[in-house]
């Protein structure tokens, strides 16, 4: 627990270092660009890649600046491109997933066992549980959908690929470099 709470502290410290803040920044566009390039499926269920993002920001600068990052990204994108009202649930989810990425990924080694428990954690956290609710509030849709659940399960495998290749390659440019 200690380490975990010196983890927390290490990466609200990053807040004042430019590196990281230029590296933050960063993957805030980069966030941004790959939420645009999401797959619309229906009004309520959209394919996205921006979880890639939110990870390496975790990997690299630790739970709460990954946090910040998602925070930002996600009021810097609702004004480029308002869909609906702002609500304030979508923000606490994308500093939630960030977090959850540093947690996880944060000063630790890479492995396909880390990177599939984080892979569940964050589909079980927002496919099944915060995003029925955020869209329940906001729009009075079921909490449970089996489109939500198929797409869930077929995006698993290949979110999860994702997330390892993008990991490990960071991790291996960031132990030859030590640019990060």
């Amino acid at each position: 627990m200690s380490n975990f709470l010196a983890d927390i502290r290490e990466s609200a410290g990053q807040i004042k270092q430019v590196r990281a803040l230029t590296g933050g920044a960063m993957l805030t566009a980069l966030n941004l660009i790959l939420n645009y390039t999401r797959i619309v499926v229906s009004s309520m269920l959209e394919i996205s890649f921006a979880f890639l993002s939110l990870a390496v920001a975790g990997m690299l600068y630790g739970p709460v600046m990954a946090g910040i990052v998602g925070v930002i990204a996600d009021t810097i994108g609702f004004f480029l491109s308002p869909n609906g009202g702002f609500f304030p649930g979508f923000t606490l989810s994308a500093f939630l997933s960030g977090f959850l990425f540093g947690v996880f990924f944060y000063k630790k080694k890479i492995t396909l066992k880390r990177v599939v428990a984080a892979s569940v954690c964050h589909m079980i956290l927002f496919n099944f549980i915060l995003t029925p609710i955020w869209l329940n509030i906001m729009y009075g849709s079921a909490l449970m959908s089996s489109v939500r659940v198929i797409k869930a399960i077929a995006c698993f495998p290949i979110d999860t690929a994702l997330l390892f290749l993008v990991c490990k390659t960071v991790e291996s440019v960031r132990l030859k470099s030590r640019a990060f």
